[in-house]
């Protein structure tokens, strides 16, 4: 018989040495009333030591602690304990009140925590799970009732006193009940009003709302540590150590209480909304539920940040910077309170780095992204540009992007966690090529053959007439060469300078050229894999025809070279020429005719 109670009781001890529904999914054994990590969760709050309590050293016990583990967001904050010093609220004090005012005083022997620990998490569902724990000084009897209410406040207005803040819509409240010996605590939540119904049937808004309670719907699971020690390894040092390193501390019957919230579940974060906490603080209260409970012990209040959206932002960078060029994205980022910078459903978006800065033109920045995962994926190559890198950095609990670092895929996938931020930037390097120009003149009308041409000019434009731009200009080599490199891809006109005494030779000047391949300027002046245009010129020839008479008026003649004009007469005197200018090589045949 014995051995059956023995076996009853340790399948008992099992089944409740990790953590109930909330903390299965959650990853986080916070019913079994201790700190200690256990299979199969394996993750406690005794899984965050050791914490650094800072400022350290110091001479009040007000420090808090901050850590990451496992996707598990950490806050420890101390207090005074059993000290005329303490931080409290004056007498009368009810938890309606607000902008309350915070004094010192010695709480109750039930009522003196001595610190708190929050965690948040967002889990792969997309739920956002809440935490929390508290310690209080040894108790005077076995079942001494525990009464704690843990604040969570949106704004930063400063209220009141002793850091209390301005309470805005929508702020919360988690109460902690705890009636001693073998009563199961029950978790109960509210949330700030500034109309309709408050809690208190005698109030008036702006109060606290009606008490949900959230043991009873399921989405809430507590335990105390009745009649047990329990060990917690995060425990504030001496207020003299130099590192503030956490410590080992017992915690007797009844001294440590714990909790899990599905705050998704429980109507606070619904999946696709956002919402976000910045300010959080214990308190003690005399008696159960009731918004006319007074308050004692005040824990806090310090920064938590307990939100369930991050921010995106995609960064559009060209090589080199500041080419005007757009580019094309979509992307599944989404959520009913999603903000972008340049559209409110980027399921679609072009980014453009024309300023060669980041700026609104190049980012695309959404906040209030609900967790979630998500893509984004970088369209065709425009042309003349070349996809070469993609980086994400990601911050924050459980939030990730990959790729991580540089790489050649164009997909950036996201895990987004409450809290998180990612940064990817894109770069596409502008693809550019050269044109290599090719000089020849031709030497002699009897020889076909030729030969190099330098120094001689050609500008290199883009654009069509008439908004057609120079963009460089260079002289032919010994070689009768000329590379003009750099160029982004593209349509040019290559246009000679035609030196005097040649004629440009077929087809002409103004040669468009297509530059759509990669290539470079080498040192000879020539290129690598350029594109190639190549001009020749001929010499030009002048005739001069000219006769004399040899008698002043004794005879007149006229000559005709075949210009477009009349044959040209002598003067009075008999002498005269014709000059014909720029003569290609060929034959050409002048009649004079003399008649005296």
């Amino acid at each position: 018989m014995l051995s059956s109670l023995v076996a009853v009781l340790a399948l008992a001890f099992a089944v409740n040495s990790y953590g109930g529904p909330i903390g299965t999914a959650a990853g986080f054994e916070d019913d079994d009333g201790n700190l200690a990590p256990q299979a199969p969760i394996n993750f406690d709050w005794n899984s965050f030591a050791d914490v650094s309590w800072q400022p350290s050293p110091t001479t009040t016990p007000n420090r808090t602690a901050d850590k990451v583990v496992s996707g598990f967001t950490f806050k420890g904050i101390e207090d005074w304990q059993a000290a005329n010093a303490d931080t409290a609220f004056a007498g009368g004090t009810k938890q309606d009140d607000d902008c309350a005012t915070v004094g010192t005083g010695k709480a109750p022997n039930k009522d003196d925590l001595k610190r708190i620990y929050l965690a948040s998490k967002t889990g792969t569902n997309g739920h956002t799970y809440l935490e929390l724990a508290w310690a209080r000084i040894p108790q005077n009897t076995t079942s001494a009732s525990a009464h704690v209410g843990f604040e969570f406040n949106q704004g930063d207005e400063p209220c009141g006193s002793g850091g209390l803040v301005e309470r805005t819509a929508g702020d919360m409240l988690i109460v902690y009940d705890f009636e001693g010996g073998s009563t199961d605590p029950q978790i109960t939540l509210r949330r700030w009003v500034t109309s309709g119904a408050c809690e208190v049937g005698s109030s008036s808004a702006p109060c606290w709302g009606p008490a949900v309670n959230l043991t009873a719907t399921g989405v809430a699971e507590a335990e105390v540590n009745v009649g047990t020690t329990v060990l917690d390894e995060l425990a504030p040092p001496a207020l003299n150590s130099t590192t503030g390193t956490s410590v080992d501390q017992n915690l007797n019957d009844s001294e440590f209480g714990e909790a899990g919230i599905d705050l998704t579940a429980a109507g606070v974060f619904p999946i696709g909304s956002c919402n976000s906490f910045g300010k959080a603080f214990g308190v003690s209260r005399s008696s159960g539920n009731s918004a006319q409970a007074a308050m004692k012990d005040i824990v806090g209040p310090a920064d938590f940040n307990l939100t369930n959206c991050g921010t995106i932002n995609i960064i559009k960078r060209t090589s080199p910077r500041g080419v005007d060029q757009n580019f094309s994205f979509t992307s599944t980022i989404a959520g009913s309170e999603l903000e972008c910078s340049a559209d409110t459903t980027p399921a679609a978006f072009t980014l453009n780095d024309d300023a060669g800065v980041d700026n609104s033109a190049n980012t695309e920045s959404c906040v209030n992204v609900p967790a979630g995962s998500y893509t984004v994926t970088e369209g065709p190559d425009p042309t003349g540009f070349a996809f070469t890198d993609l980086s994400c950095t990601a911050t924050g609990t459980g939030t990730s992007a990959t790729p991580a670092s540089g790489n050649a895929t164009k997909v950036a996938s996201i895990t987004m966690a409450g809290g998180g931020s990612v940064t990817c930037i894109y770069t596409n390097t502008q693809q550019r090529g050269a044109i290599e120009v090719i000089k020849t003149k031709k030497h002699a009308a009897s020889d076909p053959s030729t030969q190099p041409h330098e120094g001689v000019t050609f500008t290199v434009k883009e654009g069509a007439p008439p908004d057609e731009t120079t963009v460089t200009s260079g002289s032919t080599n010994s070689d009768g060469k000329v590379c003009f490199g750099n160029l982004p891809f593209g349509t040019y006109t290559v246009s000679e300078t035609v030196p005097t005494g040649y004629s440009l030779d077929a087809p002409g000047n103004n040669r468009q050229v297509v530059v759509d391949n990669n290539a470079t300027c080498l040192a000879d002046g020539t290129s690598a894999a350029g594109e190639e245009v190549t001009f020749s010129n001929t010499p030009l020839t002048n005739i001069t025809l000219s006769v004399n008479s040899q008698i002043d008026g004794g005879t007149a003649s006229t000559i005709d070279c075949g210009q477009e004009n009349a044959p040209t007469s002598t003067g009075a005197n008999g002498d005269g020429s014709v000059t014909r200018t720029d003569l290609l090589p060929g034959t050409y045949t002048c009649t004079v005719v003399v008649d005296p």
